[in-house]
Formats: C-alpha cells, sequence, structure tokens
C-alpha cells in the first residue's frame, strides 16, 4: 500500500502536488505525459508549480512538425525568401557542444525568419562521411564474423555499408529533434542519395571536360592503414618535445618518434663522406640525391660528384639548392622525393623525378612493415660503420584523424582539381563585396587560402563513396597514338562512345576499366547547397531556393568547406551559393581547453539537457576506445568539472546558454553551470507567467487598446525597447544582444519592476493595467521563441488570444514583435520620476507601507514573492 502511495505521488498530474524528485542530487523531476505522438499537448489543465524541462519540452516538437510549421510551404511570403542549408553532418557522427552551437544559432535564426512572415527553408541533409563510415563498417565487419571487407568484395560490402547506414544513420537526425531544430525533415538529402549521386557524377564530367579536373602523379598525405589518401583536414599535427613512444596501428610495441638520426653517405672514387640527418630514418631506402647549399664553402668541391647508397648500387648525384639551411645540422640533407613535400619540389627542380624509388617498394621487397625497417635500416647502419648518432629533435608527428596512423607523405598518381581560377573568383567575391563573410576577420585567411591555392586531390582509394566515373581506355591496334587514355562517361556505354571518336576507332576497338577510386566527401559537400534541389535539373525548387541567403558554420571549416561551396557554385551555376557567411567560434570547456576525449571534457548535449551523474559520465569514457591510462585521467577531471554529475537543464537553457556567449571573433568557454543559470531562468519565466495569468483571472479578454497609467507606458517603453534590440541584434547576428535584451526584460523590468512594485502590492490593477500586463506577456514570449522555443509555446498556449491573432495556432507561426516608433524619449519624464521618488526615499529613510487596498495578499505562501523579494 505505502509503495502504490509512493508511485501515485510520483506520477502526479500536474495540478497536484509538485512532483518529488527522482534524483535529488540532479533536481530531476518526472511526469507522466500521455500525449500520443504528432498530437497536440494538453493546456487546459493548470501549470504545474515550478519549471520542469521534461514536462514542457514533452509532445510539441512531434506537433509542430505533423502540422507543418517547419516547411516553406506554410504561411504566406510578403517578406521574400529565407533559405539555409546545414551543414551535413555525418553519418556516423553523434551529437557534441559544437552541433549544439551550430544548430542552436540556425534555429534561432530559422524561426526568426519565419516568425518574420518570410518563406522559410531550412534544408537538413546528412554526408555519408566516406572514410569514417567504411572504418565503422570495416570493424563492425570483423567483430562480429572475423572478415575484412576484401574477404566480401567490393559489392557485397557496400551492401553492408547500406544496410548499417539503414538501421544506425540516422541517429543524429533523432538528437537534432531533441535540440528542437526546425528543419523540413520531408527535404532531408543524404549525400548518396541518387538525386544527389547524379549531381556529382555531372559535376565531375563537366569539369573533366573542361580541363579542370585532371589526373597527376604527385605527393599526397597517405594512411596505411586505410590504404588511401586522406585530405588535409583529416590530419592531426601532434607535437612532440622529443623522443616519444606512440601507439601506432598495426604494431604491438610503441615506435619512437622525436629523435634525429644522423648517418653517412660515401663519396664515390674516395674515402670521403657526407652526414646527413633524418627524422624518418627507414625513408632513405627512397634516397635520389644529397642537397647541399649554393654558397656553403665546406662542399663547393663536390660538384658533379656522386654519393653511394649503402644497400644497393645506386649512384646518387650531390645537388645544389638554394632551400637548405647551412646552420641545421651538417648542412647536408637527403633527398627523398617520393616521401617529402620538400624534397619533392628539389628532384623537381633537379630533374630527379625519373629515378625515384619509394620505400613502400623496398618494403614489399623485403617483407616488412616501414617501422619495422626504421630497426633494420638503423642496424644496418651501424653494421656498416655509417650510423653517427641519435639525438631528441622537437618535431612535429602527423597523425590520420581517422585512424590514428603516422600519415606518410607518399608519390602516387590521383586525380586533381585546377583551383588557380575558381580560387581567383571565390576571393574576388568577397573583395568585391558579392559575398560578405562575418565577423569580417576571417577575410585574413580567406584571402591568404585562396591567394595562393594549390591544387584539389579529390581521389580517394575507398569503397565507399562516390565512384569517379572515368575510365582507362585500352585501344586494340591503335594507329600511330598512345593507346591508353582517360575519359569520363555519364555511363560505360557513353565513355566508350566518347574514346572511339577521340581516337578515330570503332568502338569494339575500345577496351575499358572504371577507376576503383571514389571522390573526396568534400567533393560532393563542395557541391551540397545546390545538388539538394536537383541540379542539373531546373527544378522549382532550384529556382526558388538557389541561391540560399546565409551559410552559417564553424570557421574551423572556412576553406575546407565554404572556399569549395563557393567555387564549385560560381564554376558550374555562374551563381554564388549564399550571400553572406557566419562564422561561429569555438566551444571550449570553462577552463579555456579544446574538448577532447583524453581529456574527458567533451560534453554531450543530450547529457546536459536530461542530466547525467558522475558514474554515468564513466560509464561513457569505459565505453570508449581510450588508452586506459587516459581514461583515469579524464575521470579526474570529471570528477572536478562535475563532482556530482550534470544536472538537468533542459534545451531552452541549453540553447540560450550557447547563444549568450557567441560572442563574435572569440571561442566560448562553456560552463555547465552557466546552463544550469539559464534553467533557473526558465523557472522565473514559468512563475511570472503562473502568477500573472492569476492576475489576469480567467475571464479575461485582450483588447487591442486601453488608456495607460505611467508605468503601463514605461514598461510598455522597455518592452520597445528589448523588441528593437532583439531585432537589431538577429540581423547583426549578435547574438549576446539578444539574449541579454530578453534576459532584461523579463527578469529586470517586466518582474522585478511591473510586477513586484505594481501588480503584487495591488492585485486589484485597473484594466489599463490588465491589457498592459498581457500586452508583456504575449510580446515577451514571441521575443522568446525562437531561441527558447518549448517554453515559449507552453506558456504561450495558455494564453488567451487577442482576436486578431485567433488564426494562429503556434507561437511559432505567429509575427515576431517589431517596433513602429521610438518610445523610450517620451519615457524619459517618467523614468526621472522614478528616479527622484527613490532617492527622497533614500534620503529621508522613508519605509515600504503597504499599499491602500482591501485585498490583504499573502506573501509567506505566494510563489512570486517568495522567488522575486
Amino acid at each position: 500500500m505505502e509503495e502504490k502511495k509512493k508511485q501515485e505521488k510520483k506520477l502526479a498530474p500536474p495540478t497536484e502536488k509538485k512532483a518529488k524528485p527522482e534524483k535529488k542530487d540532479l533536481g530531476v523531476i518526472s511526469y507522466d505525459i500521455p500525449t500520443p505522438p504528432g498530437e497536440k499537448k494538453d493546456v487546459l489543465s493548470a501549470l504545474p508549480d515550478s519549471y520542469s524541462p521534461q514536462y514542457v519540452e514533452a509532445a510539441w516538437y512531434s506537433w509542430w512538425e505533423k502540422q507543418g510549421y517547419f516547411k516553406p510551404e506554410y504561411g504566406p511570403n510578403p517578406r521574400g525568401v529565407f533559405m539555409m542549408c546545414i551543414p551535413p553532418p555525418n553519418v556516423t557522427g553523434s551529437l557534441h557542444l559544437g552541433h549544439a552551437l551550430t544548430n542552436a544559432i540556425q534555429d534561432c535564426l530559422t524561426r526568426w525568419h519565419r516568425m518574420r512572415g518570410e518563406t522559410t527553408l531550412w534544408n537538413p541533409g546528412c554526408d555519408h562521411a566516406g572514410i569514417a563510415t567504411q572504418v565503422v563498417v570495416e570493424k563492425k565487419l570483423m567483430r562480429e564474423r572475423g572478415m575484412s571487407r576484401h574477404d566480401l568484395g567490393r559489392d557485397q560490402f557496400i551492401q553492408e555499408v547500406w544496410k548499417w547506414k539503414n538501421e544506425k544513420g540516422d541517429r543524429i537526425y533523432h538528437q537534432l529533434k531533441k535540440l528542437g531544430s526546425s528543419l523540413d525533415w520531408d527535404r532531408a538529402c543524404f549525400t548518396m542519395d541518387p538525386k544527389l549521386s547524379y549531381a556529382v557524377q555531372e559535376a565531375f564530367i563537366r569539369l573533366h571536360e573542361d580541363g579542370v579536373i585532371y589526373r597527376s602523379k604527385r605527393l599526397v598525405n597517405w594512411s596505411c592503414t586505410l590504404n588511401s589518401a586522406i585530405s588535409d583536414i583529416e590530419v592531426d599535427k601532434k607535437e612532440l618535445t622529443g623522443r616519444t613512444l606512440l601507439p601506432v596501428p598495426g604494431y604491438k610495441d610503441k615506435v619512437e618518434f622525436g629523435v634525429l638520426v644522423s648517418f653517412s653517405y660515401k663519396i664515390e672514387g674516395s674515402d670521403e663522406e657526407v652526414i646527413v640527418a633524418t627524422t624518418r630514418i627507414e625513408t632513405m631506402l627512397g634516397d635520389s640525391a644529397v642537397a647541399v647549399h649554393p654558397a656553403d664553402p665546406r662542399y663547393q668541391h663536390l660538384k658533379g660528384k656522386m654519393v653511394l647508397h649503402p644497400f644497393c648500387d645506386r649512384k646518387m648525384p650531390i645537388v645544389f639548392d638554394e632551400f637548405v639551411d647551412v646552420n641545421f645540422g651538417t648542412g647536408a640533407v637527403k633527398i627523398t622525393p617520393a616521401h617529402d613535400h620538400n624534397d619533392y619540389e628539389v628532384g623537381n627542380r633537379h630533374n630527379l623525378l625519373w629515378c625515384v624509388v619509394t620505400l613502400f617498394f623496398f618494403l614489399f621487397l623485403l617483407g616488412m612493415k616501414r617501422f619495422e625497417a626504421r630497426k633494420a635500416v638503423l642496424q644496418a647502419l651501424k653494421d656498416r660503420g655509417q650510423f653517427k648518432e641519435t639525438k631528441d629533435n622537437p618535431m612535429v608527428v602527423p597523425v590520420c584523424s581517422r585512424s590514428k596512423d603516422i600519415v606518410e607523405p607518399l608519390l602516387k598518381p590521383q586525380w586533381y582539381v585546377d583551383c588557380a581560377d575558381m580560387g581567383k573568383q571565390a576571393a574576388d567575391s568577397v573583395r568585391e563585396g558579392r559575398l560578405k563573410i562575418i565577423p569580417d576577420h576571417h577575410h585574413k585567411t580567406w584571402f591568404n587560402w585562396l591567394d595562393n591555392i594549390r591544387d584539389w586531390c579529390i581521389s580517394r582509394q575507398l569503397w565507399w563513396g562516390h565512384r569517379i566515373p572515368a575510365y582507362f581506355v585500352t585501344v586494340t591496334d591503335p594507329s600511330d597514338m598512345d593507346g591508353h587514355y582517360w575519359v569520363s562517361g555519364r555511363t560505360e556505354e557513353a565513355a566508350r562512345d566518347k574514346a572511339a571518336k577521340r581516337f578515330n576507332v570503332s568502338t569494339d576497338k575500345i577496351t575499358l576499366r572504371q577507376d576503383e577510386d571514389v571522390l573526396d566527401t568534400w567533393f560532393s559537400s563542395g557541391i551540397f547547397p545546390f545538388s539538394i534541389f536537383g541540379w542539373p535539373n531546373e527544378t522549382q525548387d532550384l529556382s526558388v531556393f538557389y541561391p540560399g541567403s546565409l551559410l552559417e558554420t564553424g570557421h574551423d571549416i572556412l576553406f575546407f568547406w565554404v572556399a569549395r561551396m563557393v567555387m564549385m557554385g560560381l564554376k558550374l551555376t555562374g551563381k554564388l551559393p549564399f550571400k553572406e557567411v557566419y562564422l561561429h567560434a569555438v566551444v571550449r570547456d570553462a577552463h579555456g581547453r579544446k574538448m577532447s576525449k583524453s581529456l574527458g571534457n567533451v560534453i554531450d548535449p543530450l547529457d546536459v539537457i536530461t542530466g547525467i551523474s558522475l558514474e554515468g559520465l564513466y560509464a561513457q569514457l569505459q565505453d570508449s576506445n581510450l588508452d586506459p591510462v587516459e581514461v583515469e585521467k579524464a575521470k579526474q577531471g570529471q570528477k572536478s568539472d562535475y563532482p556530482t554529475g550534470i544536472p538537468e537543464c533542459g534545451t531552452d537553457a541549453l540553447r540560450f546558454a550557447l547563444c549568450a556567449y557567441t560572442s563574435q571573433g572569440r571561442d566560448i568557454n562553456m560552463d555547465v553551470n552557466r546552463i544550469l543559470g539559464y534553467r533557473h531562468f526558465c523557472n522565473k519565466l514559468w512563475n511570472a507567467v503562473k502568477f500573472a495569468m492569476r492576475t489576469l483571472g480567467d475571464n479575461f479578454v485582450p483588447s487591442e487598446k486601453a488608456q495607460e497609467s505611467v508605468s503601463d507606458r514605461w514598461i510598455l517603453s522597455r518592452l520597445c525597447s528589448a523588441v528593437g534590440q532583439c531585432n537589431a541584434g538577429f540581423q547583426a547576428y549578435d547574438f549576446p544582444a539578444i539574449t541579454t535584451a530578453i534576459y532584461n526584460f523579463w527578469l529586470y523590468e517586466l518582474c522585478d519592476v511591473y510586477l513586484v512594485r505594481v501588480c503584487l502590492p495591488c492585485l486589484c490593477l485597473p484594466v489599463s493595467g490588465v491589457q498592459t500586463l498581457f500586452t508583456c506577456l504575449e510580446t515577451g514570449l514571441r521575443l522568446l521563441a525562437p531561441i527558447m522555443p518549448f517554453v515559449g509555446e507552453e506558456l504561450y498556449q495558455r494564453l488567451p488570444r487577442r482576436r486578431s491573432q485567433d488564426g494562429h495556432p503556434s507561437i511559432h507561426v505567429t509575427p515576431y514583435p517589431e517596433t513602429e516608433e521610438d518610445v523610450d524619449r517620451q519615457m524619459e519624464f517618467v523614468m526621472t520620476v522614478v528616479r527622484t521618488i527613490r532617492s527622497l526615499r533614500a534620503d529621508y529613510n522613508l519605509t515600504k507601507t503597504r499599499a491602500d487596498c482591501e485585498f490583504i495578499h499573502d506573501h509567506k505562501h505566494c510563489t512570486i514573492c517568495t522567488t522575486y523579494l
């Protein structure tokens, strides 16, 4: 019987006594909210005594979605079109605070534009994340079935990836909905969907036919674990101060880095030797020359001389090049064109590329892995007496962010995009003011990269992704021509016809082999703003929504993604993909540290929304792939930052906090305690509206106009000021200005002054006061709605309706408040009177007296009094 009473108390409806917290230390309150998905929440019952994120945020999102409020077709468009596409998150991704910040800002802007009466589209999408997805599925395949992708073959492996995507790939969409993101989900696009894949194929073929895409043998970032080239953004730079042992995939023991090994090359025909040094001794197997500075007097006598490779009969020239630093080491440098970017340039200048030999060629012959060869080469040099010394050396080690492997520069034939002309056009679009980047201090990065842009390697040696629509051509019995060429084609038959026409032979003389590689994921992301609307087909959506209005994203992918979208948009459509780019800051922890799993300071927004215990945070660490030592370090960090776990803050508080600290040009040091502070703000909103609704009474009917008292005119002037500040803030992307205006109006002006000093002493308000109070509540909630959509909707639904607004079933399709005149100047006299009265009270030590009113207010048991007084 006792247990039954406890359960009834726990599940008590909002009209009953405050529910007992499930977890006292986290302040979590459970409610039974039996609203079927998509149905409107019950707004006739009384509000619970206190604010609960769980109660407020239940049921609304599915109702908004079902009503079609997120679709651009909803409502009129007297103010034109606002279109923004989401930076497509990886299909393998899970929500982190960076996503939360991006989506909080984008959703606020979207809701504001929608409430302004514009045809508004925020288009969702997801990136196929070639490398990340292939790695995830390969690990799953090995773990569950003990098979590699090569055991399955390409076609079956691709089927496994699609199966994983269909089962797990929508996870981040569900998380975005939890954040309240008002995306038009019916338009959700996946970069491997047929529509987008067709656009990718068409983009490649057009650029290839124009000569913008070409094939060349150059140095690339090579991941030995992935057996693929990777982009610069997928390479992490690990700084070492000296000798360091690092774990490397595929090796049982850690590998030594941060040391400089010196050894000698013998001069041909003499007993003289040249000493060189390297941090990667194994690459000497692929050396092609030794370089010295042309002005170095120590080596002038070696002009025209050769050195001998100790492990083979190779003779290597001594070349003179100004890139050599005379003051570093011995002033002599080994040249390995196939494994170093600087060495490649030297080799190119001195015509050494014809004799380039790769390290991996030798490793193949030796049957060894590269870091096993490191030890073997060192020992062999010692055996030959050519090893000199080893010493500590600060260095930067390139690490593959996906596989954690050490990246090797490697000479490989790949597909490239010639970016010179496109880069100039993209740079000029900002210089000439056609594209606006906010904040403008990012112009320097934009121009530095585009003015010195290198051609873009777009091929990846993967199976998951857009397979390159290019075919290697062999011509049977060609007459006076080279029979090996590459052609691109929308189909194999189209490529065959193109090849036959080029070589002036019949199609039966042509043999084709499609390239095994796939395109870099950034290639498909680069055309995302128009591929989502059906380009190259002239669709209605393309004509209405392209170009877009705004691109909002983090500044860390300014040139990896934003610049490429601008380049591809201008080249393929002749139009900029958007008019403005707003770049937000990076979210760091409360101590200013970059968020890292190894530090244990990565915050899952869902943990902030729903709350999590310290034990729950520990459990997440145990489930990660961290080294046990790092797990313990991370636990200590979590215990220090969250000694009792993370309290339940709710989505609205998280969104408000992220916007409040999004100062242009500065990173965000996010302290969870700050987010909790905005949950308390939600509670004060809650109590204020509850009190005000009691003041309004059950029979209150809003009117359009009523005679206003001095206090009414004052609070309306403050409301007018807040409206102006919010609209100006949205237009300038100044989110702290918006949150400050909302916070100050609700907390300090409406609650602390108007409600407490005017309404509370005398609840028998005149008609003008009641109408003013309603105006402040209704308008104040509309101001709040883009940033705090859930509590805004919950409280708005409880308010009476003015007749002119009966057609707005949700706060998110009501007009956003706007100011028509500046009332502040008219109210300066009123503020002077208020300040004078307060000054006189202080000077003469006047005590507060109860208002001369028949109604005796019970301050002791009043929620508002106990909250604000």
